[in-house]
């Protein structure tokens, strides 16, 4: 089995970087092009929790720029310069942009850490890694950290 497209989804926390390295591995091994997504999500309304969030003045459209930019500096510029790559970033619920993502750009296999967010954002939002794992239109493979 081969895979032209690997979509690696990340949200900068130490499970992502580790996904970003198996997938980085396998585009390489493979001759893949990379898909980097990071999806930002809703902003929980502060009234219904009783944690100290703080809201963005400005929307999420105005963070996707400053988000990409991110992902450049922190993961695209470890991608030797031959390889083919792409950097998203979408806003949204999380996992129904990842899935959105794999339909619209025929993904062949997504890799993602077992788990980002933590505490109450996980409860709140449930396990991406879970319904990705579950509703994927192709293969997944979920990376865990190693012990």
């Amino acid at each position: 089995m081969t895979f032209k497209r690997i979509l690696c989804c990340v949200d900068f926390s130490s499970n992502a970087e580790n996904a970003f390295k198996v997938s980085l591995d396998m585009a390489e091994k493979y001759g893949s092009t990379l898909h980097l997504l990071h999806v930002l999500p809703p902003v929980v309304n502060p009234l219904i929790t009783d944690i100290d969030i703080i809201v963005p003045e400005a929307n999420s459209a105005a963070l996707v720029p400053k988000v990409e930019a991110k992902m450049r500096e922190v993961y695209a510029s470890r991608i030797d310069s031959s390889m083919n790559y792409v950097v998203s970033v979408k806003d949204g619920h999380v996992s129904s942009e990842i899935l959105n993502y794999l339909l619209d750009e025929t993904i062949d296999l997504v890799v993602l850490g077992a788990y980002g967010l933590s505490g109450v954002e996980l409860v709140l939002f449930g396990s991406v890694a879970k319904r990705i794992a579950h509703k994927a239109p192709c293969s997944v493979m979920i990376v865990r950290e190693q012990k």
